[in-house]
């Protein structure tokens, strides 16, 4: 009889021990999915891309024909004359693109939030449309609106310019009279500059909108009862309380602009245009890998757009970001 209880006593034991075992390991296997997943398809592929950076690669030869080069991918991809003048477009289309963005979106935000009242949810709705639309879409879209020959734009345009009072064309030193060619290198940065800024200003509106409704309104009426006007309200006391959503939303725009692709690749038909326009860093890589073959110095350009991508977020970490 004792025996038994012994026995029973011991499975007992041993029951319990592989309950608290597995109380402490359901946890970490509830979310094992999400490591595995990210391991696989975000670790992994950042991992390779650094070790594939310092190799010489093509893929068509497998994995064992890699061979070791050191740093020649970056040395020949900061001397190539093409990816220079890449990273000269990225940074002319960001400053293009970028600025006007936040120009518009934060006085855009400012009016709206003042100004609708419960309207105010539709008309931000309408402004964000853009962002949620398709990128193919919009870029085929816009390049008709472009074209030379049946444009809209051009229609609108020569019709401004060609306007008479008599037999004076009032407008012409203001808009042009003939068809303008916007694949030409002197149109093409401002009209992927013009997609690009119509896509995300509606973006940027909704994340200056949502930190000034946590603006207490107590505020605007301390000022109101001292005497400030709406221009002083807004340069002294929403600007200050808008700085930590600036910083974010013009870091957002940073990463996103130095990584364009989507617009200039359908716009200039996967080509950058005539002399190269219109091709990004983002393209230039894009070719390396999968038109040239060279991954191991695509690899090399990805990881210097990410160290340019660093040091203008450090930069404006230190112009916006400050102690907040």
């Amino acid at each position: 009889m004792s025996t038994t209880l012994a026995n029973g006593h011991m499975a007992t034991q041993k029951g319990n021990f592989w309950l608290r075992k597995g109380s402490k390991i359901a946890p970490y296997l509830f979310v094992s999915p999400f490591f595995v997943i990210f391991g696989i398809f975000g670790l992994f592929p950042l991992l390779f891309s650094l070790y594939l950076s310092f190799h010489y690669w093509e893929p068509a030869a497998g994995l064992a024909a890699m061979e070791w080069v050191g740093f020649e991918n970056y040395v020949f991809a900061l001397e190539d004359e093409w990816f220079q003048k890449s990273v000269y477009n990225t940074f002319v289309l960001a400053l293009k693109s970028g600025i006007p963005q936040h120009a518009v979106a934060l006085p855009l935000a400012y009016f709206i939030h003042t100004s609708f009242g419960r309207m105010r949810n539709t008309v931000v709705g309408i402004y964000f449309v853009p962002f949620i639309t398709s990128t193919v879409a919009i870029s085929l879209i816009f390049t008709t609106l472009f074209s030379r020959d049946f444009g809209m734009v051009n229609q609108m345009l020569t019709s401004l310019g060609n306007f008479t009072l008599g037999d004076v064309k009032v407008l012409s030193w203001l808009f042009p009279t003939e068809n303008i060619d916007w694949s030409k290198p002197d149109y093409t940065k401002d009209m992927i500059s013009f997609v690009v800024f119509w896509r995300f200003v509606g973006w940027n509106t909704v994340l200056y909108l949502s930190a000034l409704q946590t603006i207490p309104k107590d505020i605007y009426e301390a000022a109101t009862i001292d005497g400030a006007n709406r221009y002083q309200q807004f340069w002294h006391i929403t600007l200050p309380l808008l700085k930590p959503m600036a910083f974010f939303a013009v870091t957002l725009t940073i990463i996103g602009n130095l990584q364009m692709f989507e617009e200039p690749f359908i716009i200039t038909g996967g080509t950058g245009g005539i002399d190269q326009a219109g091709k990004t860093a983002a393209m230039h890589m894009y070719i390396t890998a999968f038109v040239e073959s060279d991954f191991g110095t695509a690899s090399a350009i990805s990881w210097i757009l990410f160290m340019l991508i660093a040091i203008l977020t450090w930069i404006n970490n230190k112009l916006l970001g400050g102690d907040n």
